[in-house]
């Protein structure tokens, strides 16, 4: 995959969000991660279950998706995280320039 891929996960709380958020982008996984509240009601075990979470859309390259999900997944609380990566095809070039660019191994 090449170019810029969005990734969202959801999380049960603001603490766990801003955690993850601040990890991906201290260690140059994201360009950014925006938080956005959200009610989910999904199937889990068998039951229909309702909650709060915190949705984060991860902006990063494509290359480093791979390391992005593995992160997520250390610093994860729930069994079975989210983790849907989809491709950006297209948008500002300087916009997709700044993801790289933030996103590049220094």
């Amino acid at each position: 995959m090449t170019g810029a891929v969005l990734i969202v996960t959801a999380v049960g709380s603001r603490d766990q969000a801003d955690r993850i958020a601040t990890v991906l982008v201290e260690e140059r996984l994201a360009a950014c991660v925006q938080l956005l509240p959200a009610t989910s009601i999904y199937r889990w075990q068998g039951a229909v279950e309702r909650a709060e979470e915190v949705v984060l859309h991860i902006k990063t390259a494509a290359e480093r998706a791979e390391a992005v999900e593995d992160r997520i997944r250390d610093l994860h609380d729930y069994e079975v995280p989210e983790i849907v990566v989809l491709g950006i095809d297209g948008g500002s070039a300087g916009y997709l320039g700044w993801i790289a660019s933030e996103t590049s191994p220094l």
